[in-house]
């Protein structure tokens, strides 16, 4: 199976599936000297989980990290840092009984053709939202390498089906309120909002999508690669291969198409002897380069496709239409879970641009 592999200078493979051993990764490119240890990775991977039940599915993974090369004395080496967290809650057999019977909205049948029904079926297997896991212990890595140069990478969600934050928040309140929420939403407010939400659309056996807003502050100005590596095009590429994901838009994003040039342009001053712009509406890139600005992107997710409604279906071993409930543990909405996930894919692109471009040395200086 291609496709599995990442950067050009900060390198991230990976591997496993949702209901076999272990879900890992291969990132290759760390500089050398950073300091890194399994808390560090599992304080990442614990956001993944909100502590409400009715939140998230009831398969909760304990996610604790073993990282097996590139680490030495607590000290990154420069050599390739393979971790792995371990599959403890899988149940496999669940799946048996509609292992014919793709479900709507999954992978299962595009992937059982692609190759030959030799794909690993089991709750998805390699297009589970399960190996998002591989991405937030690669996301752990990448933020301890940008907070080197003062880049922080906030994200939150900002609507759950028609749950929506009003008043943008501030820096200060999504550093402080965000993984307080069960949703991943600095408004407390908005946050009772959303829970209610979900729990309506549970107790219809119904799911809900929603969005997650990113903010990357203190990037300098001139990171990217143009033409074919742009970077709001990596960006962007990387944020697709997330599970669920349907749209990405940056700054003002499509409600560009309904302003003027003079309503959309970001018109430029000085202020503190920096330039800066008044507005943000390119959302921190333009020519896909950084201008120094905020880069702010939203992120699309669809509603689960596992729900307990019925729905159409085929059997794909007797050629005949069929109807499918799908029972197992599903998240009723997966944003909230999104949210780290969504940090950790714009930081892993960051550094993999920063590194290309210089602003991060291969060796990193003693402390």
């Amino acid at each position: 199976m291609a496709g599995n592999t990442f950067g050009k200078q900060f390198t991230v493979t990976c591997f496993g599936e949702s209901h076999g051993k272990c879900i890992g990764v291969v990132v290759d490119g760390c500089p050398a000297g950073l300091e890194l240890s399994e808390h560090d990775i599992d304080k990442e991977l614990a956001k993944r989980m909100p502590e409400k039940n009715q939140i998230v599915s009831n398969r909760r993974e304990e996610d604790k990290s073993e990282i097996l090369s590139g680490v030495f004395e607590g000290f990154t080496t420069g050599a390739p840092i393979c971790i792995i967290t371990m599959n403890k809650k899988a149940r496999p057999e669940e799946y048996e009984s509609i292992k014919d019977t793709p479900r709507p909205g999954h992978a299962d049948y595009t992937a059982r053709t692609k190759y030959g029904g030799y794909n690993d079926y089991r709750g998805g297997g390699r297009f589970s939202g399960r190996i998002t896991a591989a991405f937030v212990m690669t996301g752990a890595i990448a933020k301890k390498l940008l907070y080197l140069t003062d880049i922080n990478v906030l994200a939150f969600t900002v609507q759950i089906g028609s749950a929506r934050v009003g008043k943008p928040p501030t820096i200060d309140q999504i550093q402080r309120n965000t993984y307080k929420s069960s949703v991943r939403c600095p408004d407390p407010n908005c946050t009772k909002r959303m829970e209610e939400a979900i729990g309506r659309a549970r107790s219809l056996g119904e799911s809900l999508g929603g969005l997650v807003e990113c903010y990357t502050l203190n990037v300098p100005v001139g990171v990217g690669e143009p033409l074919f590596d742009s970077l709001d095009a990596d960006i962007a590429k990387l944020l697709f291969d997330i599970p669920a994901v349907k749209g990405v838009e940056f700054g003002v994003g499509f409600k560009a198409s309904e302003l003027t040039g003079s309503q959309n342009n970001d018109a430029y001053a000085i202020e503190k002897g920096k330039i800066v712009t008044l507005t943000n509406n390119a959302g921190g890139i333009l020519g896909g380069l950084s201008t120094g600005m905020p880069i702010v992107v939203r992120v699309a997710f669809k509603p689960t496709p596992s729900i307990r409604r019925e729905q159409r279906t085929i059997n794909l071993a007797k050629m005949r239409e069929e109807v499918i409930r799908v029972k197992g543990r599903h998240d009723p909405c997966v944003v909230p879970k999104a949210v780290p996930v969504v940090e950790s894919v714009v930081a892993i692109v960051l550094v993999d641009h920063m590194l290309r471009g210089g602003y991060i040395p291969k060796v990193l200086p003693r402390r």
